[in-house]
């Protein structure tokens, strides 16, 4: 009993550390304890000519889909910069694959009028990490 109690142990460790170094190998984040989250900065488009009027339903449009995205659990976070310079806003999602992120981002109302250019980085950081 007791010989076999150590080999089951044995086996799970060495399956353990098997599929840890597996895992390691595809997700470089997972070497460090960390998780694959996507950073997406949102850029002046080039087609920022709308009228006030225009720029205000887009902009409302724009809100609803975050709303849409984080109810989803697709967006963690998202806001504007202050600063008023090129970059606008960040986004950051909690997907699969970048891939998924810019098909999420392709659905924003702000993006697909050209006022907004998503570019979407990979990031690594501690899952469930949160603002204060």
């Amino acid at each position: 009993m007791k010989k076999t109690i150590i080999t089951v142990l044995i086996t799970f460790v060495i399956t353990s550390i098997s599929y840890y170094s597996l895992r390691s190998e595809d997700d470089p984040a997972a070497k460090y304890g960390l998780k694959t989250y996507y950073l997406v900065l949102l850029k002046k488009g080039e087609n920022r000519n709308q009228s006030q009027e225009e720029a205000m339903k887009l902009q409302e449009a724009h809100l609803n889909n975050i709303s849409r995205l984080a109810e989803l659990g697709k967006i963690v976070i998202a806001g504007p910069l202050l600063d008023n310079s090129e970059i606008r806003g960040i986004f950051i999602f909690d997907a699969d694959s970048q891939e998924e992120v810019e098909e999420l981002c392709a659905t924003d109302p702000a993006i697909k009028a050209g006022r907004l250019i998503a570019e979407v980085h990979p990031w690594m950081s501690e899952p469930g990490n949160c603002l204060p």
